[in-house]
């Protein structure tokens, strides 16, 4: 087993198998960085967090938990919003596409309502 799938299921083990969001991702590698030379695809992995987290980890897990709460929200689809922050109803539809969800407008609008509080 290469040495780079080593640091992969060490890590796996410490963090245990969930969703993350790209601001976690980020905290989790900035953290791993302080202890050792991360990997050239981690490294990568660190610059795309830092380019595209718009939120701190505490707010995109308050909005998570947000998300989470409503009911037809399939969690995936509620890391995805606070990874993307979309500000647009048919950006919400097109993260729900492969669900077999049907949101109405109000529900859309719930959505983007709790996107725009966590943003500001």
């Amino acid at each position: 087993m290469g040495n780079c799938h080593r640091q992969f299921r060490n890590i796996y083990r410490r963090y245990n198998m969930r969703y993350v969001s790209i601001a976690e991702v980020k905290k989790i590698l900035e953290k791993e960085q302080k202890n050792r030379e991360l990997s050239s695809e981690q490294k990568f992995a660190l610059e795309h967090a830092k380019n595209f987290a718009k939120l701190s980890m505490i707010k995109t897990n308050a909005l998570i938990d947000e998300l989470k709460k409503i009911e037809k929200m399939p969690e995936p689809v509620a890391y995805k919003i606070a990874d993307l922050l979309p500000t647009h109803p048919d950006d919400i539809k097109v993260l729900f596409a492969k669900e077999r969800v049907a949101l109405n407008k109000e529900e859309t609008d719930h959505i983007l309502d709790l996107v725009k509080k966590h943003m500001g």
